[in-house]
């Protein structure tokens, strides 16, 4: 079988993101995104595009009359900068794939025509290729090196991919998919199934490849779960349930934790964690011997947060819905992560994100990313009783219309009969 079948349910919709490298930071919302170098206080060059002046690209789809059928938005669906940073690449609601190149200067590259709406993208180590998860299953990679070459299939999933990821040396890629799996394969034949990694009980949002551990995976679900694993032999080493953490935050006894970001940072294995449902980012440790999180910090904020993303010094940035100051900054000291006001990158950019907040306007307010995801459970017995009454209680009404209808035919028969 050469790819997925159907799509499993309905992709999660565009929302605002950050995604950082080196001095270099990206944030987007809608169909536009901006991206400055931050870091460095001598540039103050701000590079904004908008997906709407686009080349469009178009897969032959046409209507009765001929005319090409353009039936998608140029709403940004997902982004993410090369681990170099030199490139940068998205994907958008009208099917395309463009990149970026962002070094000495930005400059778009390329646009190029998907087959689907994609859910996740990345890029390789070695800044050669992209790989691009689709909300059919499918898993697409497209050549850097070519930039104008079609995409390869590499392989599917028989329900909606959510999240890929690569192990640091692009041998192995993981696809996580609405049907609680895990796949990991062999990159340079990805036909080769290497392990599955099952144990989640709802759909599987993000995952995660930790840099200097690069046998260990993180992975976190639908199923409040955040969970570590050696994924080349599919083995769960530690499972840590968001729930008992994040409770507290919430009065509803059937909340639900849905993971939307995971962040690492390798200087002091810290792991941050964005649930969908609340404004909190939970903070772990990782503990590499004993293979275990452990749980150190909550930052709550006033405001629903959008994303978050660690630097490689260890400060955490938080992408908030709150025009006044969109940017949040906390820094470790002691262990423990405390907001920073004064950081000349935070003015610079906060200042940026509000001289163009018309970018994430549109999101203010908006429900939960990941709730239809979930999938419907029924109580098959109940139901089935419930129908049979249903019938039943039809039947039974049935019978006595019928009945009362065959009395009145009685009698007027009897009153129309002639007198002897």
């Amino acid at each position: 079988m050469e790819g997925g079948g159907g799509s499993g349910g309905r992709s999660p919709g565009p929302r605002p993101a950050l995604a950082l490298r080196g001095a270099l930071m990206a944030a987007g919302g809608g169909s536009r995104f901006l991206a400055a170098r931050y870091r460095e206080l001598g540039d103050d060059s701000l590079f904004v595009y908008d997906c709407i002046n686009a080349e469009k690209k178009t897969l032959g789809n046409k209507g009765q009359d001929g005319k090409q059928i353009d039936k998608g938005s140029d709403d940004i669906l997902a982004f993410a900068l090369s681990p170099s940073g030199d490139y940068f690449a998205l994907t958008d609601d009208s099917k395309r794939l463009i990149l970026f190149r962002t070094t000495p200067s930005w400059e778009c590259v390329s646009v190029r025509s998907v087959n689907r709406r994609c859910t996740s993208l990345i890029i390789t180590a070695a800044d050669d290729k992209i790989l691009v998860a689709d909300k059919s299953g499918d898993l697409y990679s497209y050549s850097i090196t070519e930039p104008q070459a079609d995409g390869k299939l590499e392989l599917g999933h028989l329900s909606l991919l959510l999240d890929v990821a690569l192990s640091p040396d692009d041998r192995y890629i993981l696809t996580a998919d609405r049907d609680e799996k895990i796949r990991v394969s062999l990159a340079k034949a990805p036909y080769c199934i290497v392990s599955y990694c099952l144990g989640h009980e709802e759909f599987v949002s993000k995952i995660l490849v930790i840099p200097n551990y690069p046998d260990l995976l993180l992975s976190a679900s639908g199923d409040s779960t955040l969970r570590l694993w050696e994924y080349k032999s599919g083995e769960e080493v530690h499972c840590c349930h968001l729930s008992s953490i994040c409770g507290p935050e919430t009065t509803k006894t059937d909340q639900k934790y849905p993971v939307s970001r995971i962040t690492y940072c390798c200087q002091g294995g810290y792991v941050a964690v964005l649930c969908d449902s609340i404004s909190t980012v939970c903070i772990f440790q990782l503990d590499a011997i004993a293979q275990q999180l452990v749980y150190r910090q909550q930052i709550s904020s006033k405001h629903k947060v959008w994303d978050i993303a660690f630097e490689e010094t260890g400060d955490l940035w938080i992408l908030q819905e709150d025009k006044e100051a969109p940017l949040q900054l906390y820094r470790p000291c002691d262990e423990q992560w405390k907001e920073v006001t004064d950081d000349k990158g935070l003015q610079k950019m906060s200042k940026y994100l509000q001289d163009n907040w018309t970018v994430f306007e549109g999101f203010v307010g908006t429900e939960s990313h990941y709730s239809s995801l979930y999938k419907a459970s029924f109580d098959n017995a109940a139901t089935y009783l419930e129908k049979q009454e249903e019938r039943l209680q039809q039947q039974k009404k049935k019978r006595k219309e019928l009945q009362c209808g065959s009395n009145g035919q009685t009698k007027k028969m009897k009153s129309e009969e002639p007198s002897l």
